[in-house]
This record gives structure tokens, sequence and C-alpha cells, in this order.
């Protein structure tokens, strides 16, 4: 998991690895975070969230310090999709530090969608770590570099649904969510993601190509000491 990586200097713009695309576009979504080594993370939340082929990336609404929160598929622990009786439909989990992500130890997170779509989105984020599982069944994601330098307008392909499988033949329903993200608001930077993906692939897309729109620069640390303590993953 990071903070503040996968989102423009503004705030406004979601900022995807060159070769990583949008598979669930979704609003309205809330997303709380519980108690956790890491300073004013915790708290309630409504904004973006994005099913990439490599991760989900939260973004809250404007006006809030946290710009984005990011967790890699590997990174997910316990996630269980819910359908209570009375309240409404959730799905929670525990996000785990990756070594350089700017976060420490492990952070308990639920998702509830005010606009319908949990059940669709739960089983295809649980599909999605289940095949990341698989694909990389014994080893954390690698050490997390944030994106630097100049980031890019993305072309189409890796912001629209396609109809096409992946290698592992990760398709999900996205008959709940017909929006698209705003073109305007959706980035890639020039590197390519650090780990394997899945679903329909996308091959990075030559950088002189594609329309510069500005320069990222990562954040600060959130502190010394940083350690990958939260690297353990639950049976």
């Amino acid at each position: 998991m990071s903070i503040n990586t996968a989102n423009t200097p503004d705030g406004l713009g979601v900022l995807l690895y060159n070769g990583e695309t949008i598979v669930i576009f979704a609003q309205g979504v809330v997303m709380t975070l519980g108690t956790s080594e890491n300073e004013n993370l915790e708290g309630r939340r409504t904004g973006t969230i994005y099913l990439t082929s490599h991760r989900i990336i939260f973004m809250p609404d404007p006006g809030d310090w946290l710009k984005s929160f990011e967790i890699p598929f590997n990174s997910m622990q316990d996630v269980n999709l819910n359908q209570p009786i009375f309240g409404a439909n959730y799905l929670c989990g525990i996000a785990s530090a990756v070594q350089g992500g700017q976060m420490r130890g492990e952070v308990k997170w639920r998702m509830t969608f005010n606009r319908g779509g949990c059940i669709e989105f739960g089983q295809s984020l649980l599909q999605a770590v289940e095949r990341a599982v698989r694909m990389r069944p014994e080893n954390a994601p690698p050490a997390y570099s944030p994106p630097i330098g100049d980031f890019y307008s993305a072309p189409p392909a890796y912001y629209q649904p396609s109809p096409d499988q992946g290698p592992n033949g990760f398709n999900p329903t996205t008959d709940s969510f017909p929006d698209q993200p705003n073109p305007s608001r959706v980035f890639m930077s020039s590197a390519p993601p650090p780990y394997p993906g899945i679903g329909p692939e996308r091959g990075p897309h030559p950088t002189e190509e594609l329309h510069v729109a500005g320069q990222f620069e990562a954040p600060p640390a959130y502190g010394s000491g940083e350690t990958a303590d939260g690297l353990r993953r639950r049976n």
C-alpha cells in the first residue's frame, strides 16, 4: 500500500503506470481506514475507486490531505465480501506495507458503494487477488518506487473497458459500472508496472507519442525507520 503516489500533483488526476489499465471505475465509494501506525490516515472518506490490472486506487473527493491510497493485489490480506441481512453490502480486508511505499505496518479497510455495485466489484476484486497470488504465489510485491518525472495523458485503450481477456482469463462483469473516467483526468508515468498484472494486457506506450501533461515529484516519506514489517501473508 502507498499514499499520495497514484495521483497528479493537484490531486485531481489518477496516475497509472505505462502499461497499466483501468478495468472498473466507480464513484460514490466510501472507504473507511482503521487505526494503524500511519498518522492521520484513520477515518471515513467518500471518493472514487479504480480497479486496475495491477491494484486498486482510491481517490477521496477534493479537500482531503489524502489524495490517493493504493493497494497492490499482492498486498491485500483477508479480503471478504459481506452481505448482511440488515445494512449495506461491504468489502473489507487488510492492506500491508510495501517497502518504499511511504507507509508502515498494516491498515484495515472497508468499502461500501453508495451507487450500488458492491457485489460485482467485490467478486472482481476477489478474482484479481486470487490470480495475483497464483501468479506470484510466494512473493510479496517488489520494493516500491513512486513515479517521478514527466507524466502523460493516457491513450483511451488504457482506461476504456476491453472485451478481450488476458492470459489468465480475467474478464470481470462491468454492467454495474457504465461510467468511464474523465479522459482529462487519466494520466500515466513513463515507468512500466514494477510487477505482473492481470486481465487484458496493454504494453507500455512509447512516450514520444504521448502528450506531456506535467511533472510528478514523489512526496516525502512518512518518517525514518520505515520497515516492511507488514509484509507477511495470512493463511
